[in-house]
C-alpha cells in the first residue's frame, strides 16, 4: 500500500511538472496578437473606422422622415356653435375644446455639393485603410519586442550556465588552497582571495537569475499574462554558425522594407488623404443642389367632415429644387483651402522623415550585426586562447608553480572573454533576426 501511495504522489508530481507549459516564441507572438491590449485597441480603431465608410455611403442616400402631431385646444370665450333641431327642439351645441392633428413625410436629397460628399467617401476609405495599417504597424512593435526580449532571455540562459561553470571552478580552487594551507604551501591571505573570488561569482550566478527572472517578467506582461501562474519558456539550441550567417545586404532589405513595412504605406495614404481633403475645401467654392419633397395632411375636431374625409381632402404633396450659391462666407472656405495645402505639405514632409527614420534604424541594425558577427569572430579565437592559457595556470597553481593573482587574473580573462562570446553571439542572431524581419522574411 506505501509503495502504491508513492507512485501515485510521484505520477501526479510528474504530471504537474508536464503541465506547466513552456512558451516558444511562436506561442508568445500568438498569444500576443490575440490578446495584447495596444494591440486589441487599435483594431477597436480600424472597427470604427469602418463605421464612418457606411456613414459616408449613406450620405449619398436621401433622407427620409416622418412626423406625426396632436394638439389640443381651448377657446374660452367662443360663443358661436352648431345648431340642430330634433323632435322641434332646437339645440345649439358650442365647441370649446378642440383637436387638431397633422401627419407628414418628408424626403431630402443632396443631388450636388461638388463632389464633397463622393470624396468624403473616398477618404473615409483611406482613413479605413489607415486604421488598418496602424494595427499592423502595432502588431510589428509588439513581435520586434518580443523578439528582442526573447533573445535577452536565451543570452542570459547561457550566461548563467557560464558563470555557474566558473563558480564551480572557484570552488575547486578554494578547496585546493585550504589544502594547500593546511601543508603551508598557501597563505590564508592567499586563500581569503580565492573565497572572495568564489563569492563574486555566486554574486555573478545571483544576479544574471535575477535578470534573467526580470526579461521573462517583462514578456509576460507584454503577453497580458496574470496571476500567481509560473511562466518560463523554451529555450532552443543555438550554434555558432547561426551568428556567422550571411548578413542581408543592406541596401536589399530597405528596398524592400519600403514595400511592405506599414508606415511607409500609411504615409503614402497621408499623402492621397490631403489631395482629397484639398478637394473637399474647394468644394465650398461651388454651389450645391437640393431635391425636397413632401405629403402632409391635417385633421381638426371642428370639421363638419369626418377625420377620415379629412384626411383625404387635406392631403398636400409637394416637391421642388434649391439651388444654392455662395457668395462670400468671411473667407472661411479660402482658410480651408489653404489649410489643406498645408496639410498636403505636412504629409510629403512625414514620407519623406518616415523612409529617412526606416533607413537609418535598418543601418542600425545592419551595423550592430556586422559589428558583433566582427567581435564574436574574434571572441572564438579569445576564449579558445584565454582557456588554454587558464588550464596552464591551474596546473601550475596545483603544482604550486605560480601564485595566486595570476590564477585569478587568468580566471577574470576567461571569463570575460566566455560572457564577450556570449554577447556578441546572440546580438548578432538579434539583429540578423531584426534585419530580416524588416525584408519580410522573419522566422519566428
Amino acid at each position: 500500500m506505501r509503495k502504491y501511495v508513492i507512485f501515485v504522489f510521484v505520477a501526479l508530481m510528474a504530471s504537474a511538472v508536464s503541465a506547466q507549459k513552456k512558451w516558444t516564441l511562436q506561442d508568445c507572438l500568438d498569444h500576443a496578437m490575440q490578446n495584447n491590449i495596444t494591440l486589441q485597441k487599435a483594431r477597436l480603431q480600424q472597427q470604427s473606422a469602418a463605421e464612418d465608410v457606411k456613414g459616408a455611403k449613406g450620405n449619398l442616400l436621401p433622407s427620409v422622415s416622418a412626423s406625426a402631431n396632436q394638439s389640443l385646444g381651448y377657446r374660452p370665450w367662443q360663443d358661436a356653435g352648431t345648431t340642430t333641431v330634433t323632435n322641434g327642439t332646437v339645440n345649439t351645441k358650442v365647441d370649446k375644446t378642440y383637436h387638431n392633428g397633422s401627419y407628414n413625410l418628408n424626403a431630402q436629397w443632396t443631388v450636388w455639393n461638388g463632389n464633397k460628399n463622393y470624396n468624403s467617401l473616398k477618404l473615409n476609405k483611406l482613413s479605413e485603410k489607415q486604421a488598418e495599417l496602424q494595427v499592423d504597424e502595432t502588431a510589428n512593435n509588439i513581435m520586434e519586442r518580443i523578439a528582442q526580449i526573447y533573445v535577452q532571455i536565451l543570452y542570459l540562459d547561457e550566461s548563467i550556465k557560464v558563470s555557474k561553470a566558473s563558480l564551480e571552478t572557484s570552488k575547486k580552487n578554494e578547496e585546493r588552497g585550504r589544502e594547500m594551507l593546511e601543508v603551508g604551501k598557501m597563505s590564508k591571505a592567499d586563500l581569503a582571495q580565492l573565497t572572495a573570488q568564489r563569492a563574486t561569482d555566486e554574486y555573478n550566478v545571483v544576479d544574471a537569475q535575477a535578470q534573467l527572472a526580470n526579461y521573462k517578467l517583462q514578456l509576460k506582461q507584454l503577453l497580458e499574462l496574470t496571476g500567481d501562474e509560473s511562466f518560463d519558456v523554451v529555450i532552443p539550441e543555438t550554434t555558432d554558425a547561426q551568428a556567422l550567417s550571411d548578413i542581408p545586404v543592406l541596401q536589399d532589405v530597405y528596398q524592400q522594407a519600403l514595400i511592405t513595412r506599414p508606415e511607409i504605406e500609411s504615409s503614402r495614404l497621408a499623402i492621397e488623404s490631403s489631395g482629397l481633403n484639398l478637394k473637399i475645401s474647394k468644394a465650398g467654392y461651388l454651389p450645391t443642389l437640393n431635391m425636397t419633397g413632401g405629403v402632409s395632411t391635417s385633421t381638426n375636431s371642428l370639421s363638419a367632415n369626418g377625420w377620415g374625409n379629412q384626411m383625404k381632402t387635406n392631403v398636400n404633396t409637394q416637391a421642388g429644387l434649391t439651388l444654392s450659391i455662395p457668395i462670400f462666407d468671411a473667407r472661411q472656405t479660402k482658410t480651408s483651402v489653404n489649410k489643406a495645402k498645408i496639410q498636403q505639405q505636412q504629409a510629403q514632409l512625414d514620407l519623406q522623415d518616415q523612409q529617412k527614420t526606416l533607413y537609418q534604424t535598418i543601418e542600425g541594425f545592419w551595423q550592430d550585426a556586422n559589428t558583433n558577427q566582427q567581435r564574436f569572430r574574434a571572441a572564438l579565437t579569445t576564449v579558445e586562447s584565454e582557456q588554454m592559457s587558464y588550464d596552464l595556470l591551474e596546473e601550475k597553481f596545483n603544482l604550486g608553480l605560480t601564485n595566486i593573482i595570476e590564477l585569478m587574473n587568468g580566471k577574470d580573462k576567461l571569463l570575460n572573454a566566455q560572457q564577450n562570446k556570449l554577447q556578441s553571439k546572440y546580438q548578432t542572431i538579434l539583429n540578423q533576426q531584426l534585419l530580416k524581419f524588416y525584408q519580410g522574411d522573419f522566422k519566428k
